[in-house]
This record gives C-alpha cells, structure tokens and sequence, in this order.
C-alpha cells in the first residue's frame, strides 16, 4: 500500500493545469484556463480548470475534481494507478506501508507476473523489428496487411522465432524466472522438466488492460499446419481471465468515452485496421463470445454499442445470439454489416476515413429492427418458423430492463412481422412472468437461514415529476459556505442569559466573533439538525473534523479530494467559474458576491433551514387530520401545531441567534 508520506508528496507536487494540459489543450481565460471537453463533443469550451483552487469542472457532462479525479476520469485509473502515474510524472519516489507476508508474496508473485509479460512483448517487438527471421516472416506479414510502421508501434506487434525455446533461454538469462514463465503461459514446462515456447513461430499480439499494463498475448501462426490453432491465446492466470479483456480497449477507451460509442468487432486486425483508418473507438472480443465482464468493461466508457459483422449470413445468424446479454445490461445496440466478402479489417483497408465513417452512418441499425426483419427474410411464408422466430424476437425485447424502450419495441416488431401488438405484448408478459418465477423457485431452493421476505420483481423505472428540493439546496448552501468562507470570523448576534446578583435572569442581545464553521456548527447542534443527504454530510463531518483539527488549507483540500467528494464538491466550487464561462455581465445579469454580507448569508441559510424543517413537521402533523379522530389526538395536534407556528417568529425574530449562558 502506497504510504499517506508519497500521497502527500505527489498532492504537493501535481498542478491540476500541467496534468490536465498533457491531455487537453487549454487556453487562458483570466485567473483559469479553459478548453473543450475531452468527455464530450463540442465546439463551445466549457471545460474549465482552476489553478487557484486546483480543480477542474466539465460544465457539458457535470464531471469534476482534482487532478487525481481527472486520471481516473479520462484514463480510467484505479485511485493507486493515477496516484503512480503522478508520481512517476513528477519524480517522486514511492513508499509503500509494511504488509503481512502473505499479502507480500502474492503481490510480489502478481507483479512478477506483470513484469515477465512486459518483457515478452518488448521481446517480441524487438524481434521482429531486428532479426532476421523477425522481419523476413513477421514484419513482412504485417506490412502485407497494410499496416504502417507507427501502427505496429502502437500495438507493440511482435514476433516469436521458429526455434522451441528461442524467448525462455533469452528469460531466463536476463533472470527471469521459469516458474513466472510458465504462469504467465510464455513457457510450456513438461512432466521431464523440459520446457518450450508456447508461441513458436507465430506474430504476437500484445493484450492490454484497461489501464495499458499487459496481460497476455494472441499469436498468430503464418504456415499452413493443419494441427495448429491459426489463433492461440495467453492461458488463464493471476493477471489474464479472458472473459474480463477486451483487445485494444486501452487504445480505445479515450475515443469511446468521447464519442459516446463503441464498435465491436472480432479479431485483433479488425481493431488495427481500423485504428489506422482512423476510427479508434474499437475493441474486440478476440474471436471468443462476448461475456457479461466485457460488455461492463465497455459500460464504464458509454452506454452504446456497434456490433460490426462481416457480410458472411450463417455466422451472422450464430453472432447474434449472444446480444441479448448486451440488451440486458441495459445498453443500447446497433449492428453494421459489410458487404459480402468484407471484414471491418478489409472495408478499413479499401476505404477512406471519410468513406467507412459514412458508411457506418448509414447502415447501422437498432439491433432489435434489425433482428426482427433478418428473422422475417428467414421465416418468408413459413407460418410455423415466423412463430418460431416472433418467440425469438420477443425473448431478446424480454431482456431490455427499461419498461418504456420493451414497448416501443414491441410496437416496431409488430409493424415489421406484421402481427398484433397484444400477441406480442401477452408474450412478453408469460416470459417476464416465467423469469420472476424462475427467480422465486431458486430463492425458495436457496439456504433457509438466509432466506428474506421479499418477492422477486422486474425491476422497472420509476418516473416522478421533477421537483426542486429545498433541503438538498439549503444543504448544499452549507457545504458551499463552509468551503469557501469557514474559515472567515464574523460578528453574529446571540442572545445571552445573564443572572444578576439576585439571582434574576435577563436575556440580552450582544455582538459575537465566531468563525463560520463554529457558527453553523453550533446553530445546527442546537436545534439537533443532521444533513438528510448523505453525501452532504459526510462532506460536512469531514469539514468540521478539518477545521477542528487544524488550519484549514483549502488548496490542499481541493487537490485531495476522495473520489465520492470530488463531483459534488468542485460542482460546488465552480459556480463562479461557470458565472464567468457564460458571461452574464454582458447579457445585464449581475452576479451578487456573497463576500460582502458572509453573516448574512450564513444566517439567512441556516434560518430558511429551520424553517423548512418546521413546516414539513407541521404538515406532517396536518396530514393525520381525519374525519373519525379522536377529540383529545384532535386537540393534541392543533397543540404542537400551535408551538410550531410560534416557534417560527420566534426564530424570525432572533434572526439565527444562538442562546449562550454568562454568568
């Protein structure tokens, strides 16, 4: 584990602007720089970037944070990997906390791992760039694909010798080890104890993770053995599951999260050559079938997927089948087919950018439309097979989790097969209804002891009128205060208690410093107010327990903040920035600068606070109001509705005052 030291280090170090710059072109704009979203597409920037807070915010998808958020954000690193990144940008050397033993050998046995498969795919590359037989066999083939020099740069494509264990001695003489080898899938050990390569003779295809760390390889053999796999991937290990790796997908996860879609094909070249072609929005399942992992691995990236098929009928039909796990996930799916004889790695290759990008425009289709009409050129006038495939069709609409897009598919199926949308809407519901039963039988069989009283259900959207919500606004203002003004010291009024020599007690008005984190500290402890949003109020105890602490810095603050606080907090922090991105000056609307009336405003918040809470409990009370009540609950309500109401002046009249004791 990375020690808090190194977090800090790295924290002190990064300036939000240089790391974001590396990235996204930004301009001056003020006190801040300002750029188009690398989230979205657009011509208007609205990405902005505070050096003064050191914090960023993406005014077109509401993204935000430090530059830690940011690394995770568009490059998709886990928290640890963006702090490494950042540190390896800056220099700093990283220390790690002191772990158990068995927590140490597993991670040195993964890094290992980790480290030996970098090695093979420098390996590899270098062969096949500086042998002979390298770029005789393997850098010729490349080339006859048509890819270019940076193109097989790019993707770290290699080439493994012809002799049985040409990479293990070369391992093994700069150290590495044969039991790493053999885990990571390089090397074959036999029962004798010898070993050899497992990708003799055949190009190499590094795979990637989502972060750019290599898991395993593809290899391809180029001579014409019948014995041999033409395709032969890394085995399963520690660091490779191919079920949860999708290739090229970190090459391709910026262009995806960008253009909000994803094409999915199904070799490694497909995904080259259309990167070349300039379409890096790829990936590929590499010839296996597509698994729930994979689609959610894209889902991090875009809700959108584009299933490209070759123009080949009988493996179009078998392709098909397993979209029905991408309906599932909720995902919107479209699917583009070439025409006969073309690949996306061949259509790529013929065609321009301008070309393919056009063609894909026009001819991909919703999956569900374009399902229902190759089911019905199937069936023709077979009224036994259009059953077949009308039950087909509404098995696949059945796995749509969102209730509104089910019906407007059922309605387009209809119009497609021609059939009644009661038919299919009946159908439908006997198959929604067999799968909640099917979920209820397998509750039933599960262990009674941790059985629950619930009954299985679809889950089903649940749409309500937008409304504002006061509380989270007031709570929100909170959070605001105490970010930009807590540490500020204002005179409040409170109302003092004070016993005379006679033991009388009178209440006087007088003039209090307190800072403003202690002022809405207090004033919330005293009428016993939690925040009802629960994210507010972490960040509000996390606040307090800050500025209790210590001098707050807010600068340091801003540049470490947890990823949960990161959007909510720089939303926040923002608002001025967006103030200044719309200009309002200029179309006569003035901003008010809260600066110049700080115990006012956190006056006026935590007053219009109180209030709401009040009349939500008197209306609270008012809803008990029934025909047959009792008198004396009758009376009992109107009694503590009362209180209530003269608690409101009361609280109008002290203007937010706090009750202290002198004596």
């Amino acid at each position: 584990m990375i020690t808090r030291e190194t977090i800090d280090k790295v924290f002190d170090a990064a300036r939000v602007e240089e790391v974001i710059g590396d990235f996204v072109q930004l301009k001056r704009a003020g006190s801040n720089f300002k750029g188009l979203s690398p989230f979205s597409e657009e011509r208007t920037p609205s990405f902005m970037v505070s050096p003064v807070k050191q914090i960023w915010k993406d005014f077109s998808t509401g993204k935000g944070g430090s530059a830690v958020t940011f690394l995770m954000e568009h490059e998709h690193f886990t928290y640890p990997e963006a702090i490494r990144y950042l540190a390896k940008k800056y220099n700093i050397e990283i220390e790690e906390t002191e772990v158990s033993q068995d927590e140490k050998i597993e991670a040195n046995e993964r890094e290992s791992m980790y480290l030996v498969s970098e090695f093979a795919k420098n390996y590899f590359h270098d062969t096949l760039l500086q042998s002979e037989e390298g770029k005789a066999i393997g850098l010729t083939y490349f080339k006859e694909r048509g890819f270019t020099s940076e193109t097989i740069a790019k993707f770290g494509l290699g080439y493994s010798p012809e002799t049985w264990d040409a990479f293990t001695k070369e391992a093994l003489s700069k150290g590495y080890q044969l039991d790493y080898l053999e885990k990571v899938g390089l090397t074959i050990v036999r029962e004798d104890g010898k070993h050899f390569d497992r990708f003799k003779g055949r190009v190499m295809f590094p795979i990637q993770s989502l972060s750019g760390r290599n898991l395993g390889f593809g290899g391809r053999i180029l001579t014409n053995d019948k014995k041999a796999a033409k395709y032969l991937n890394s085995p399963e290990s520690d660091i490779y599951h191919k079920s949860k790796v999708l290739y090229g997908i970190f090459h391709a996860k910026q262009a995806i999260a960008k253009q909000n879609n994803c094409y999915l094909v199904e070799g490694y070249t497909d995904v080259i050559q259309m990167h070349q072609a300039g379409i890096e929005n790829v990936v590929a399942s590499s010839g296996t079938a597509l698994t729930p992992d994979q689609i959610r691995l894209i889902n991090r990236l875009t809700k959108n997927i584009t299933v490209l098929f070759d123009g080949d009928a009988a493996g179009l039909r078998a392709s098909i089948r397993g979209i029905d796990l991408i309906l599932e996930e909720g995902m919107n799916v479209k699917v583009c087919t070439f025409p006969d004889g073309d690949d996306p790695d061949s259509f790529a290759r013929k065609n321009s950018y301008e070309d393919v990008v056009q063609y894909l425009e026009n001819n991909a289709k919703d999956f569900i439309q374009f399902k229902a009409s190759m089911l019905m050129d199937e069936a023709k006038n077979d009224p036994i097979k259009k059953a077949d495939l009308i039950r087909d069709m509404v098995v696949s609409i059945s796995k749509i989790p969102d209730r509104i897009k089910r019906e407007v598919y059922i309605q387009e199926c209809s119009r497609i097969m021609d059939i009644s949308e009661q038919v299919l809407l009946n159908t439908l519901a006997q198959l929604i209804q067999k799968d909640i039963s099917e979920a209820n039988k397998k509750l039933k069989n599960s262990d009674a002891s941790e059985q629950k009283a619930f009954e299985v259900v679809k889950n089903e959207p649940q749409f309500t009128q937008e409304k504002v919500n006061i509380v989270f606004e007031l709570e929100r203002k909170i959070i605001e205060i105490l970010l930009l003004y807590g540490n500020y010291e204002e005179q409040f009024e409170d109302v003092i208690l004070k016993a005379n020599d006679e033991g009388e007690v009178t209440e006087v008005v007088e003039k209090v410093d307190y800072k403003v984190f202690q002022r809405i500290y207090l004033s919330l402890q005293e009428d016993e107010i939690e925040l009802a949003n629960p994210l507010f109020r972490d960040i509000y105890n996390d606040l307090i327990e800050k500025y209790n602490q210590e001098e707050f810095n807010r600068e340091h603050y801003f540049q470490q903040l947890s990823p949960e606080f990161a959007q909510t907090v720089t939303d926040i922090l923002m608002q001025e920035e967006k103030e200044v991105l719309h200009n309002w000056e200029t179309k006569h609307i003035y901003v008010k600068q809260k600066e110049q009336t700080i115990g006012q405003y956190v006056t006026e918040t935590i007053i219009s606070l109180r209030e709401y809470l009040i009349n939500k409990l008197i209306m609270d009370l008012m809803q008990n109001f029934t025909p047959d009540i009792p008198e004396e609950v009758l009376e009992e309500i109107k009694t503590s509705i009362n209180d209530y109401n003269k608690l409101k002046v009361v609280l109008t009249n002290n203007i937010g005052r706090i009750r202290s004791t002198y004596y």
